[in-house]
């Protein structure tokens, strides 16, 4: 059995946990996470340019773009999103294990899956407004984000692709296709939504058109770069599991966290020091801009905690711990973070302040959570799992031995 060795003799690690070693590890994540920073950013203008344009026509065009953005979030984007995070345990793995036909195939049987996802999605978003106004919401605004609804629905297929596509090149630390895609698609967009709100007169529905078409641009781009590039390096926490180094995983994860600190601590800084101006990108209403002002303290919190809970969940899918994160996530969101929205913002009637504060609730419980479920792992364990999960054979009794042996092997190293 030519695969069964790798699946249980983890690689022997000679990795002293000094500072050299760490502040190297710093350097390459920061290599890969800095690029990745990039892309996220773009990705994420990229549904909210829409929204920032439209929101110098008039509270009504900001309204509608805004809750048909949430609700295409909520019930769309954030479930492919999801369901795509799989990819990042099952490709990272595969490929520091050398299982590179199982990274492709992994990739296909995603897209094909999350396009069945796409169907019932599709429908409900064709009544949005319905739902809008069975949910109490003003018609005029229901039917407006009825429309931009509507007209997002092609970009859910493209969604798929990209999101499939991103965790592939992930996998292999594939950073530059992703970052020109990103960027690209962002130039795109903002020049062609601006010609088509401002220009043409377009409105709701011109927006939401640029952005189906982007979505098809970034998708089709993305996958013809990848094609032609060669060059790859290491990726972290999943790729050191499938290759059977536990120690280093650990590294990675203190490495990660210290960037991700800096980066939280940054944003927020810099978000609290412009609280008074940076409404106006989205509004010219002097209500709106005194609003965002107000909450921006909240905000400030809430990167703070979702930045230490971002990293946490990529510890999770990278370990492939999707279950532990759904857990985590459901008892986080449904029994703190939903009722606290509930109580803070219609039964205190804070309002927006209420929402916000109720979500830095959840997020803080998330973040705590999985803090605890990180500082207990047996990171030893992780990488044997790891490797049983890519190479999928069933162990022998005699390959049960050597792994008790392997993890004991380990165990003696992580003292030394």
């Amino acid at each position: 059995m030519a695969e069964e060795e790798p699946l249980v003799n983890l690689e022997k690690e000679d990795v002293a946990v000094t500072e050299k070693v760490f502040v190297e590890e710093v350097k390459e994540t920061s290599r890969i996470a800095l690029p990745m920073i990039v892309v996220t950013v773009s990705q994420y203008l990229l549904r909210v340019s829409p929204m920032i344009m439209l929101g110098h026509l008039g509270e009504l065009s900001l309204s509608s773009a805004s809750i048909a953005t949430s609700l295409s979030n909520v019930t769309g984007y954030s479930v492919l999103f999801g369901m795509c995070s799989a990819l990042e345990t099952l490709c990272g793995q595969a490929y520091e294990a050398g299982q590179y036909r199982k990274l492709g195939t992994f990739t296909y049987s995603a897209i094909i899956c999350l396009f069945l996802v796409c169907i019932p999605v599709s429908v409900l978003w064709i009544f949005t407004d319905k739902l809008l106004i069975l949910m109490g919401q003003d018609p005029s605004i229901a039917t407006e984000a009825g429309k931009y609804a509507i007209w997002l629905i092609p970009t859910l297929f493209p969604y798929v692709i990209l999101q499939s596509l991103v965790r592939y090149l992930q996998a292999q630390s594939l950073i530059l296709p992703m970052l020109l895609s990103a960027v690209v698609s962002l130039c795109f967009q903002v020049t062609i939504c601006w010609v088509f709100i401002f220009k043409l007169n377009l409105g709701i529905i011109g927006a939401a058109f640029t952005h189906r078409l982007v979505k098809r641009l970034e998708a089709s781009f993305s996958r013809d770069v990848f094609l032609t590039t060669r060059d790859f390096f290491r990726t972290r926490i999943s790729n050191e599991l499938g290759a059977g180094r536990p120690k280093a995983a650990k590294i990675a994860l203190d490495a990660v966290i210290v960037l991700a600190a800096t980066e939280v601590v940054l944003a927020s800084i810099t978000l609290f020091v412009v609280r008074d101006v940076w409404g106006y990108a989205f509004s010219y209403e002097k209500e709106v801009v005194t609003y965002v002002a107000e909450i921006t303290p909240i905000l400030c919190i809430s990167i703070i905690m979702d930045g230490t809970q971002a990293v946490l969940s990529g510890v999770a899918r990278g370990s492939g711990w999707q279950n532990i994160g759904a857990y985590v996530n459901l008892g986080a969101y449904y029994l703190v973070g939903i009722p606290a929205v509930l109580l803070l913002g219609f039964v205190l009637h804070l309002k927006g302040k209420g929402l916000w504060s109720g979500l830095v609730a959840g997020t803080t419980v998330q973040s705590i959570s999985l803090s605890l479920v990180t500082s207990f792992t047996n990171w030893e364990k992780q990488a044997i799992e790891a490797r049983r999960r890519i190479f999928s054979e069933k162990l022998t009794g005699k390959n049960k031995f050597i792994e008790l042996q392997d993890i004991q092997m380990l165990k003696s190293e992580m003292k030394l």
